[in-house]
């Protein structure tokens, strides 16, 4: 088979059963047979190999975790039930009471909720740094410090970080640096062949792509992979074998649609650029991007998300979402459909003021998640809201 990211999207799938079925089935089952008492001793013994239960495997989530390994040039894998979960997961597995996590400073609201109000109640203590300065990275690493966690690019902030920086940093202190590679996908960036231990993707986002499921991907060495698995399989946060399929199939397209996201990203992000009313506007391709360089070095293309800052704060930020005609306003991202989201009063509403300025989240902040309509169209939406 070739070797090309699309074709191997494509054609990377389960064995076909006696039926010869040209694309792959649902194994809608909770259990499975054994064909006789010996057989059922040796795959609880880990003697052999097979599925025991679907909340440790099914057929379509090995499809889904095979093919994002491949696809990342990953060694194993994780499916959960949403993002936040595998999230949640990878914490839980590798940190214990004592242990410290350096984090980028913008993060997901639910990730600040986890390092901030949660892991701490376990005894685990958390730094924050700044993805554009180095220093905090290097002076935020403590004795104690096991792990090393960033988005890149970060949400809603779009802060890009040298990953192979970071990764020389991590493994010369010892420490694990796991990625949430949600923004980018494994078609558009792949932090583990950077030297990450860990990459993680919602896969209710651009991998879904469609606005139907919810998913969660971990994905590492077979090492790292078979800890998570000792967690997962008895704390249950398990990926139902339909929302595997759907993903699964999505990854079919992921390419193609990444492409449109990104070349009407781009453009959206241009005409932001050069408005009147805009403060600022952040996308990883625009040569104005303070770390433009290390997205051009490190990403395949810049992504679907732009965020920007409108002049006039809450008010006029309202007043564009209120305008427009075509785009959704949702918490959402990575859809068909284009979406307009005010992080200051969803996503990260939970911080503190004080918080989302130190992530750049200010009150005129808007992300829009731009979809796959006409690139026309999308302008035109813009447009006639901004006026």
């Amino acid at each position: 088979m070739q070797d090309n990211f699309e074709t191997l999207a494509i054609r990377l799938q389960a064995e076909r059963t006696q039926f010869k079925e040209h694309s792959v089935p649902l194994y809608l089952t909770s259990s499975y047979k054994f064909d006789d008492a010996e057989e059922m001793r040796a795959l609880f013994a880990n003697e052999k190999e097979g599925n025991v239960y679907s909340r440790y495997a099914n057929p379509n989530t090995d499809e889904l975790i095979n093919k994002m390994a491949v696809l990342e040039g990953a060694e194993a894998g994780w499916a959960t039930a949403s993002g936040m979960a595998a999230i949640f997961t990878t914490f839980a597995s590798f940190l214990q009471s004592g242990d410290h996590v350096l984090s980028s400073r913008s993060v997901f609201g639910s990730t600040h909720q986890l390092l901030n109000n949660i892991f701490p109640k376990w005894g685990v203590s958390y730094t924050y740094a700044d993805l554009d300065k180095l220093d905090q990275w290097e002076n935020g690493i403590k004795p104690n410090t096991k792990m090393i966690f960033v988005e890149t690019p970060s949400n809603p902030g779009i802060d890009i970080i040298d990953l192979a920086w970071l990764a020389q940093l991590a493994k010369k202190n010892g420490i694990m640096l796991v990625v949430d590679n949600c923004f980018a996908t494994p078609y558009l960036q792949q932090p583990i062949k950077l030297g990450a231990d860990i990459s993680i993707h919602s896969a209710t986002k651009f991998i879904d792509g469609q606005g139907r499921t919810l998913g969660g991907i971990i994905l590492g060495s077979a090492k790292l992979i078979k800890e998570i698995e000792g967690f997962a399989r008895h704390s249950g946060p398990a990926m139902s074998p339909f929302n595997a399929w759907l993903l699964s199939k999505s990854l079919e397209t992921l390419a193609v649609r990444m492409d449109r996201h990104c070349e009407s990203a781009l453009k959206v992000a241009q005409f932001l650029e050069g408005n009147a009313v805009i403060k600022k506007v952040m996308y990883p391709f625009l040569p104005s991007h303070p770390q433009y360089d290390i997205a051009k070095k490190q990403m395949r293309q810049g992504g679907g998300i732009v965020t920007f800052v409108i002049d006039g704060g809450v008010a006029a930020a309202g007043k564009f979402m209120d305008g427009l005609k075509m785009f959704s306003i949702s918490a959402n991202l990575g859809d068909t459909r284009s979406i307009a989201t005010h992080p200051a009063t969803s996503t990260h509403s939970k911080l503190t003021e004080e918080e989302r300025l130190q992530v750049g989240i200010e009150q005129g902040t808007i992300r829009l998640s731009i979809g796959l309509e006409h690139i026309d169209d999308i302008l035109a939406d813009i447009k006639q809201a901004l006026a």
